[in-house]
């Protein structure tokens, strides 16, 4: 291990361009004679399009064009990868998604039409002057409403709203545990819906030069756009080049496809310049996939001894009024399996029904599925504590998978290959000082706050998955390109690549590059989601650094007139075995340059694929303490203990950041964040106004350690780590909210665990 190497705190390598204002985002670009659109939404929750007028928009000077269904009727539609079948087995309902509304709209901000203009400016005044007749509609938003037989439906082939209906486990077996068990625990649980709010909004710029597209957005991963986009626009892919520039945020809702690239690359083909769209803050609020939003019952089966005999789960999982492209898998798949947590519970089913609502559609938002299923185990953990009489320590203590059962698969069908679950929660109760807590809790009594302690222990399933290619170029110099089809959103990519080639090469990161984003250099990528970079995308570049090695001692070979295999590499030269003959590594590599190879060499490359044989399972325990204050509801977190296992680390600072970041979005989740919609499906929380998002002074100091066991799946060891702070952090909140509550008789609240819902909680207990 150098000074680079595999587990050393290499500062950020991108950090200086992007905070000195030298990143260079979507909106930095401006190709020449850019037109500027805007997309026109609905504000209808459910209605009929009875016509679009677009005479008085197409009269605004500056004015190019209004495009509406009927002009791009010949387009392609929005798919989903997704088919999960639907009630007594019959296909899942998945209406086409067009990229404008047509005979009618199913939600507040689906898109209805496209101006496009010579300045922003007068692309508002032609939305404000384009005129839509709309025959308003019933409208649900309520999924409880929605199925219950008295409501309208949304679509045809839909019965009550319903798209699908899933299921996991073993009934029977599940059924004869709660029949003999001593203690049954039931809890409703509501994963309230979110917004994701990246710091930049969504954006495309649409280009067409007579033959072919150019695409350039922000996403989490290029050639998925490019193959969605390629058959929507009915061109074959190579005609449609997709790139992606710095992202300012990502967070699972830059992974799809949306209409507005499809409308700019049509747009930019009709007016025959480029046309570039950037959302606004409404935009985000209207137009892009939602989190979350699932209600559960959930009951827990456990003997007289507080050991879980079998786990019951029945959720009903909002998936908005149109089917996103991987909205039914997050809420079946994607998650559910995770529902068993850390414990050895031998018997479980789960039953999902997805429902329709006047709502924005809903898919991946951090986490997707496992922040859900970890809420719903740890909070009937916690309940379970309570109704039998032991600590929260206690009872997960008494029910943990032990390290000598790995790899363990559990009755939801996951193995885990590795993991010390109760070493991890010692530790946070050492670290936090959890000995002490009784002592600060009278210490908050006697200034009339509520003191209450929480914690999870948590695991997901993560970097699972389709293959990751990386190629290495050495240029002439010396210094390396890494070519890989991920894409950083924030994470510190360029870091971790080239700490991982630097590792291998004995090169420093300032000799390596890496280009993403752009499906031109780049052949292959599954892009970035699932904590899926460094352990897929990095174990190829590992792989590839070591072919690379291998590339460099043939051409050595070559030039130093000697066997490959008596070459030898080290400190960044290759040497003949037994005897001072050698080359150095820029030697090498300036040869190759100037075309000195051998016949049929290519150059001085390499690549590699790495395809996953499982998904990696990080774990850990947040342990967490707040106060409130029962005279306003206001909930202050004070003490955050953190002790994760995420294997082998590459770099504790990016490790650091990533955890660090989730706990904030988990603790949002938990006490401050909610999208909410009326009765009639108008959005109420639709801008930052509303919808409360949580800032710097509502996070304490974390303490952050790791247990590290390395995961046995991963050539690197490596586990995923880039959505485990928000999966571990909205329980252990809430934990330690409803821990502090229940001293004043408050027995269930639902995030989030607002001022106003605190206290009313308070006043309700009391009356």
């Amino acid at each position: 291990m150098g000074q680079f190497g595999m587990g050393q705190p290499v500062r950020r390598v991108e950090d200086v361009r992007l905070v000195t204002g030298a990143g260079r985002y979507t909106d930095d670009i401006a190709p020449a004679n850019t037109a500027a659109a805007l997309v026109v939404r609905s504000p209808y929750a459910h209605a009929h399009i009875r016509a679009i007028d677009t005479s008085g928009a197409m009269a605004v000077e500056g004015a190019l064009a209004v495009y509406t269904a009927a002009d791009i009727a010949h387009l392609g539609t929005i798919p989903s990868p997704i088919d999960i079948p639907g009630p007594g087995g019959r296909p899942m309902a998945r209406p086409l998604r067009p990229l404008l509304a047509r005979e009618k709209v199913v939600h507040v901000g689906e898109a209805v039409a496209f101006v496009v203009a010579e300045t922003v400016e007068a692309a508002r005044d032609m939305a404000e002057a384009l005129f839509v007749d709309y025959d308003d509609l019933p409208a649900v938003a309520d999924m409880r409403v929605a199925i219950s037989g008295s409501a309208a439906q949304i679509h045809e082939g839909a019965p009550d709203n319903i798209s699908f209906v899933w299921t996991l486990g073993d009934k029977p077996k599940t059924e004869a545990a709660f029949a003999k068990a001593r203690h049954v625990v039931e809890v409703d649980i509501v994963n309230q819906r979110l917004v994701s709010s990246a710091m930049e909004p969504r954006n495309a710029i649409g280009e067409w030069d007579g033959t072919r597209f150019t695409l350039t957005t922000t996403s989490q991963g290029v050639h998925g756009l490019q193959k969605t986009f390629a058959t929507i626009m009915g061109v074959e892919p190579a005609k449609m080049r997709v790139m992606t520039p710095d992202v300012g945020g990502g967070f699972g809702t830059k992974l799809f496809p949306y209409p507005e690239h499809g409308l700019v690359l049509h747009a930019a083909k009709e007016l025959g310049r480029p046309v570039k769209w950037i959302g606004e803050r409404p935009d985000s609020f209207l137009g892009d996939a939602h989190g979350r939003d699932n209600l559960t019952a959930a009951r827990l089966a456990l003997d007289e001894n507080g050991r879980i005999l079998g786990l019951d789960i029945d959720t009903l999982a909002n998936l908005g009024a149109l089917i996103s492209p991987y909205g039914p898998f997050v809420a079946t798949m994607a998650g559910c399996g995770m529902l068993c947590g850390v414990y050895d519970i031998p018997a479980a089913h789960v039953h999902v029904t997805g429902v329709f609502t006047n709502t924005v559609p809903v898919d991946a938002y951090r986490g997707a599925g496992r922040p859900e299923a970890a809420y719903v185990i740890e909070r009937l953990m916690d309940e379970a504590a309570v109704q039998i009489g032991l600590s929260p320590a206690e009872i997960r203590r008494r029910n943990f998978i032990r390290p000598e059962q790995m790899p363990y698969t559990t009755a939801l069908e996951q193995t885990y290959d590795s993991g010390e679950f109760q070493q991890n929660l010692e530790d946070a109760l050492v670290r936090g000082d959890a000995a002490g807590f009784e002592a600060r809790r009278a210490q908050s009594a006697a200034k009339g706050k509520l003191r209450g302690i929480g914690l999870s222990t948590y695991i997901e399933a993560c970097a699972g998955g389709s293959a990751e290619v990386a190629r290495l170029v050495v240029n002439d110099t010396g210094k390396i390109t890494i070519l890989i089809g991920t894409q950083s959103n924030g994470q510190g990519h360029e870091t971790a690549y080239a700490q991982l080639a630097a590792d291998r090469l004995g090169l420093t990161p300032d000799d390596i590059e890496v280009v993403q984003g752009d499906t031109d250099r780049i052949a292959t990528g599954g892009g970035t989601g699932g904590s899926r970079s460094v352990p897929v995308g990095g174990a190829s570049v590992d792989q590839a650094s070591v072919g690379l090695i291998e590339k460099g001692k043939q051409l050595a070979a070559h030039y130093l007139e000697a066997a490959a295999a008596d070459i030898e590499f080290a400190d960044a030269r290759f040497t003949i075995a037994g005897t001072d003959r050698s080359i150095s590594w820029v030697d090498v590599a300036a040869r190759a340059a100037g075309g000195d190879l051998p016949d049929g060499d290519k150059g001085f490359e390499a690549s590699s694929s790495f395809k996953p044989p499982a998904s990696t399972y990080p774990n850990g325990c947040h342990l967490v303490e707040v106060e409130i204050d029962p005279e306003t509801g206001g909930t202050e977190v004070l003490r955050y203990t953190i002790v994760d296992d995420f294997g082998t680390i590459v770099n504790p600072l990016l490790l650091a950041g990533q955890v660090h970041g989730g706990v904030a979005q988990g603790l949002g989740q938990a006490l401050m964040e909610s999208i909410v919609y009326d009765e009639n499906g108008q959005l109420l929380t639709g801008s930052f106004t509303d919808y409360a998002m949580p800032r710097a002074d509502d996070l304490p100091h974390i303490d952050f350690t790791t247990n590290s066991v390395p995961c046995t799946t991963n050539p690197l060891g490596v586990k995923g780590a880039g959505e485990a702070g928000t999966i571990g952090a909205t329980p252990a909140v809430m934990n330690a909210v409803m821990d502090a509550l229940r001293s004043k008789g408050v027995q269930n609240l639902h995030m989030p665990a607002t001022p106003a819902k605190v206290w009313q909680a308070l006043q309700s207990a009391a009356a």
